[in-house]
């Protein structure tokens, strides 16, 4: 069986690159801050589908709870609740002390290995058809035949480490394409299978490549960031980010996926929070009532969120749009804009 009818050698090498900014009378020039977004060809983007709808669910299988993003049923939402409950866990309802140390891998996507990515797929896809689809995919260079979206300035403000046009050969998977989002998933389990049964974390919850473990003792945590440091690069190959390693009491809030876990309370990030009301401030009027409610939607998914959406509707209201009163939900389009 040949590849012919899924993928073809014209639509395969096709991508483009895209720059995501806002504008800057209300955007700060660094949030967000600027990185690259590979779109692969539509029949580029069947295939990614045709692969993780084959493949996926046996990696699923063997997943741990905690490990999130690009599963069905486990996106940010998940990991915030996950995350909580391992909080209350260790901490026996906030009734007793915790630390928690949080971490992420830098250059992520841009510094992944191929080659060894490749040997933890081939570990559990056996066809040789489907590991043939795969290993084009993975080792599929996007940088060969790419349409650049995006002004020079905007270009020059990606990092170069950050970039992966300046990634070497077989090094580094194109942020925005499902396959690239899976296959993190596949790498990183391995460091899950290390902190959950090597390591013996008790708690712990990761959302791609950023993740959390809890203990009682600062020590601990201290003693596993050491070990995590020399085995995450001699096994997977990324490194942490130190400048992102943060050991701290759990009572003080932990920061995952764009929400805080304080004790007894699951609130929006107050970075977020205040980035969207500057938005809701400055942007034109005809985009005021998707984005209010794309936020207040956002902040309905914290459990402790009546200050965030309360904050949200005098925004709103002050841009003239009506607000549904009884739970501040939804806003009302303006009669007048």
């Amino acid at each position: 069986m040949t590849l012919h009818p899924f993928t073809t050698s014209g639509a395969q090498r096709r991508s483009f690159f895209l720059y995501r900014s806002f504008h800057a009378h209300y955007q700060s020039p660094t949030r967000p801050k600027p990185r690259e977004v590979w779109a692969a060809d539509f029949r580029d983007r069947i295939v990614h589908h045709l692969l993780y709808n084959r493949i996926a669910p046996r990696f699923h299988a063997a997943f741990t709870a905690d490990s999130c993003a690009c599963i069905p049923g486990r996106g940010t939402v998940y990991g915030a609740k996950r995350l909580e409950q391992q909080a209350r866990s260790v901490t026996r309802n906030w009734s007793r002390p915790a630390h928690y140390l949080k971490c992420d891998c830098a250059n992520f996507f841009v510094s992944i290995d191929k080659l060894v990515l490749r040997e933890r797929i081939a570990r559990k896809v056996h066809e040789p058809w489907w590991m043939e689809l795969a290993d084009t995919i993975l080792f599929h260079d996007p940088r060969e035949n790419v349409e650049v979206r995006g002004s020079e300035k905007d270009l020059r403000k990606v990092p170069p480490h950050k970039s992966l046009f300046n990634a070497p050969p077989d090094t580094g998977l194109p942020i925005g394409n499902l396959s690239s989002q899976f296959f993190a998933n596949v790498l990183l389990d391995g460091l899950d299978q290390y902190i959950k049964h090597r390591l013996r974390a008790p708690h712990y919850v990761r959302y791609v490549d950023d993740f959390v473990l809890l203990h009682p003792s600062a020590n601990w945590l201290t003693s596993a960031l050491r070990n995590i440091e020399e085995w995450l690069p001699q096994n997977l190959q990324p490194h942490l980010n130190p400048r992102k390693t943060i050991i701290q009491p759990a009572a003080r809030g932990i920061d995952f996926v764009g929400q805080v876990i304080s004790p007894w309370r699951r609130t929006t990030r107050r970075r977020t929070l205040r980035s969207a009301l500057q938005r809701l401030e400055h942007m034109p009027a005809a985009e005021v009532f998707a984005a209010g409610n794309s936020y207040l939607g956002l902040t309905r998914q914290a459990s402790a969120s009546h200050h965030e959406q309360a904050l949200l509707c005098r925004a709103l209201l002050k841009r003239g749009h009506a607000i549904e009163g009884l739970h501040l939900s939804k806003a009302f389009r303006s009669h007048h804009p």
